[in-house]
């Protein structure tokens, strides 16, 4: 929709051949927060149906046509959407999960972002965990590590921000001299980053854990490119690099309620040299990772855009991510299946031959992100007050603003392109259902649609546009504060 071609049947076909050949028969397990992970591959145009999992495991409830063959998610017995249940839910669901996945005939192949000691052990002996090693996660995700990585990949020094690291923190007027800049942003080796504007953010910094990367404060858009590595027959790896999103970092509307949100935005035109110089970055990353840890696969390199048009390289996350999965809308509009597909695959060992030439994709990449028009994202959070449920709608699927600002149930659906966003269209995915409490810092909804240009989702990194705030005042309408019995 939206003008946007659909997947090229014939390269779905050979997709979902090879993924059938790397899964061996193998069920495909998903253990996600949001129990429709990978809904981008297998609905919507020119489905993929070897990606859709036989369980699927999360948080989140699913809905139909996004359905798992089972799902098995928290808040169907928990009926609670918190802080706290988005942190713990795997814990909630471990033995119910244990039940359907001791009755499967083989071991499974689980897709996950994290893997750990409890993941292995929830997936069973002999199960394939297709994610890296977690040490070797944790190592190129280290903050305090960041610029060490950047320098051994030969990322170029225009695109790297100004730092410090230190293991103690010292005062802020030394640590402005050493960054040349009053503000700082100050990022603990174990995540989590305070942006230090004065000495009254100092105490917030401090309760970081060090070791500290402290870098030089640089205003502009935050930023995002997803790439994808694949090794080849000689001994290297293929680099493609998707369209660099517009990402929001929070921001709140009190017209509408107790609201907040943030999201990703791939529809707005980037400048070319910024993103010719984004895409030899994540190559050259993507290139040193394989030589030094031998690993491939998904991973993102999160970026600032500056007003001047100059990019800078701020963080690294080498796994499958939230915003892969709106992003894949951008493989597909050039006829490819979604990137994940081939992820899948680098992680079972298996061939990939449907991608072809890395650098014809990316001199495609580079001329698509100075067009307007692509996907987009919004995740909807309840900021503040009291708890509340859905008390109107028909759950996730696709909605309609009419001219009083209410959204109005047009049909099913589960994928970006299944909507016309500049007809008014919107995509409502991971909805509760009018069971579910949800509470304060809790996730109630995501919006997403394809747009050709025509709407544009924000106006700037904490700014929304007038469509953005109706469709974020219509989602606060569905909901009524809970009444306990």
């Amino acid at each position: 929709m939206s003008g946007h071609p659909y997947l090229d049947a014939r390269h779905a076909a050979v997709a979902d051949a090879e993924l059938l050949a790397a899964l061996a028969g193998r069920p495909l397990i998903s253990v996600d927060r949001f129990s429709t992970a990978l809904r981008t591959g297998y609905t919507g145009p020119a489905p993929i149906e070897a990606l859709r999992p036989a369980l699927a495991i999360g948080c989140h409830s699913a809905w139909d046509p996004a359905l798992a063959g089972m799902v098995v998610a928290a808040e169907d017995r928990t009926r609670v959407r918190s802080v706290a249940e988005r942190h713990g839910w795997l814990r909630r669901v471990r033995h119910d999960a244990a039940r359907h996945l001791v009755k499967l005939d083989r071991p499974p192949v689980v897709f996950t972002r994290v893997a750990d000691a409890r993941l292995h052990e929830l997936a069973g002996p002999g199960a394939t965990v297709a994610a890296i090693d977690g040490g070797v996660r944790a190592t190129i995700e280290a903050r305090h590590l960041f610029d060490d990585l950047l320098r051994a990949a030969g990322v170029p020094a225009v695109a790297r921000i100004r730092c410090v690291h230190v293991e103690r923190l010292p005062e802020l007027t030394e640590l402005r001299r050493a960054v040349g800049t009053e503000q700082v942003v100050v990022q603990s080796g174990e995540g989590g980053t305070v942006i230090v504007s004065g000495e009254g953010d100092m105490g917030r910094a401090a309760r970081l854990l060090g070791p500290y990367r402290v870098a030089a404060y640089v205003d502009g858009w935050p930023s995002a490119v997803t790439g994808l590595s694949v090794p080849d027959a000689g001994g290297g790896v293929r680099v493609y690099v998707d369209r660099p999103s517009h990402a929001t970092t929070g921001f709140a509307e009190p017209a509408i309620g107790p609201l907040s949100g943030s999201g990703t935005d791939w529809s707005r035109p980037w400048p070319a040299p910024a993103a010719a110089l984004l895409i030899e970055c994540a190559e050259r990353v993507a290139v040193w990772a394989w030589r030094r840890y031998g690993i491939a696969g998904l991973f993102s390199l999160d970026a600032i855009l500056t007003a001047s048009e100059r990019v800078y390289l701020s963080a690294i996350t080498w796994r499958h991510h939230e915003s892969t999965e709106v992003s894949a809308v951008n493989q597909q509009a050039v006829g490819l299946p979604p990137f994940v597909l081939a992820h899948l695959a680098v992680m079972l060992g298996h061939p990939v031959t449907w991608l072809g030439d890395a650098q014809e994709f990316n001199q495609l990449t580079l001329l698509r992100v100075t067009q307007r028009g692509g996907p987009f994202s919004v995740t909807i959070r309840l900021a503040k007050g009291p708890p509340i449920r859905v008390a109107a709608g028909q759950g996730s699927g696709v909605y309609r603003l009419d001219d009083a600002g209410r959204l109005r149930w047009v049909r099913r659906g589960a994928h970006p392109l299944d909507v016309d966003t500049d007809q008014g269209e919107i995509l409502l995915a991971d909805l509760p259902g009018p069971e579910v409490v949800c509470h304060p810092g809790a996730d109630i909804a995501t919006f997403e649609g394809v747009t050709g240009g025509g709407m544009q989702p924000f106006h700037g990194p904490g700014s929304v546009s007038p469509f953005t705030r109706r469709v974020l005042a219509a989602v606060h309408d569905l909901f009524l504060p809970h009444e306990p019995r």
